[in-house]
């Protein structure tokens, strides 16, 4: 069974192009056989959001996320996450409290943290 990929995503995309950046970097994971889980934390839910002007690299960003949505990549938010940044219904995002969250760390083969 290919390893396990988890990518944590902490940076605040309203202020560093990190956030999209390590999106794309996930994306190039998730096209791979090993199952992928991104995990948005602190304001990396904005990168899910209907409305994404305000994001650094927002150009950059509506290039790649239709090719999340057409890959079915599952995201993790923390609880509450999805009625705080208005996510939008068309990515697979699950709420997940703190310590499911670093289950799926801890269990996971691979994690990178951007």
């Amino acid at each position: 069974m290919p390893p396990s990929v988890v990518v944590v995503i902490r940076e605040n995309p309203l202020k560093t192009h990190r956030a999209v950046e390590a999106l794309r970097i996930a994306l190039g994971l998730g096209a791979g056989e090993n199952p992928l889980t991104v995990v948005l934390v602190g304001q990396a839910p904005l990168l899910l959001t209907d409305d994404p002007d305000d994001i650094v690299d927002q150009d950059i960003l509506e290039k790649y996320l239709p090719s999340f949505q057409q890959l079915k990549i599952p995201f993790l938010i923390p609880e509450g996450g999805r009625r705080k940044f208005e996510i939008d219904p068309a990515f697979e995002v699950r709420e997940a409290s703190s310590v499911e969250i670093a289950e799926l760390i801890a269990l996971s083969d691979r994690t990178l943290a951007f």
